[in-house]
């Protein structure tokens, strides 16, 4: 059983190769623990060079999407990937979100109103150093703003040429078919893995209609991907790491999915790339996916 194909065309006219890197994680915060997986995200790394070093290899292996927010580390995170990157390769596509003010490191806000919308995208175009986002996404659906006017803001940078593509991230199906009905939607960001997989309707729905869909923390480790685990079990048959293995059944689940793994190792982001080459029968996969979800049960 193979992937497919290691490309995914987003929105009709993108090509990217399956497997991105999200950039939260190159930042620091308050008290940040070197193992935190959701800290802050409220400054800069302290270690820059290793930071910028991480962002040029995930170029240089040809991961297809480059993550980032306007809400991380308050725009550093962009600004940091531009320092890394630009002027940007054509084979990868630049992605930022908007749509969430940071009052406080522990705070994180949906503002959908639509000129504040469009004055953050505005800032995001500067830190990134581009005339045109590539893949522009309403970070999160602000539930006291109609959701036609947060999409027609949208709509609308993207009418003035500002944006490529226009995506949503931890939306419903049915926020996604509405959000539809008002623009193209060509990717959708959800929190998604082998284990969190509340969001299958929304995987099945983006792949059927053609959409990306980019699991952030796609990779769930823990003890269900112990030594004595049906990941690890599976990661030996097909030579493969847990991680690996995690990775490749996401890319096994959908054509249209796009894992974007975050790391702030080197080394660990040669081995999420390296899971494109990652193939899983068809009795692998479907082991693997019990799995997950018994252990998302007994989680």
């Amino acid at each position: 059983m193979t992937n497919n194909t290691e490309t995914f065309t987003l929105g009709g006219d993108l090509t990217v190769r399956r497997i991105g890197y999200g950039a939260m994680r190159l930042a620091d915060g308050p008290d940040r623990p070197a193992e935190a997986w959701a800290a802050p995200i409220w400054t800069a790394p302290a270690d820059r060079a290793a930071a910028l070093a991480v962002l040029r290899r995930a170029v240089e292996l040809g991961v297809g999407i480059i993550d980032t927010a306007d809400a991380y580390a308050l725009g550093a995170n962009e600004e940091l990937v531009a320092e890394a990157l630009h002027p940007y390769s054509e084979k990868v596509a630049i992605a930022t979100k908007i749509g969430v003010v940071r009052p406080s490191p522990a705070e994180w806000i949906p503002l959908g109103n639509p000129a504040y919308l469009r004055q953050q995208a505005e800032l995001s175009l500067r830190r990134l150093r581009v005339e045109r986002i590539d893949l522009l996404q309403l970070h999160r659906i602000d539930p006291e703003v109609p959701l036609a006017d947060q999409i027609g803001a949208l709509r609308q940078l993207r009418e003035e040429g500002k944006v490529r593509h226009i995506g949503l991230s931890e939306v419903t199906v049915e926020q996604l078919r509405e959000a539809s009905e008002i623009t193209p939607i060509a990717a959708v960001q959800n929190m998604y893995n082998l284990v969190t997989r509340q969001h299958d309707g929304v995987v099945d729905y983006a792949a059927e209609h053609g959409i990306a869909f980019l699991p952030f923390f796609p990779i769930a480790m823990g003890g269900h991907a112990g030594q004595d685990s049906p990941v690890a079990a599976v990661a030996r048959e097909v030579g493969a790491t847990p991680s690996q293995t995690a990775l490749a059944w996401l890319l096994h689940r959908s054509p249209t999915v796009i894992p974007i793994p975050g790391t702030t190792s080197v080394g660990h982001l040669e081995e999420n790339v390296a899971a494109l080459k990652v193939s899983l029968s068809r009795e692998q996969f479907e082991r693997l996916s019990a799995a997950g979800l018994e252990a998302g049960q007994e989680g």
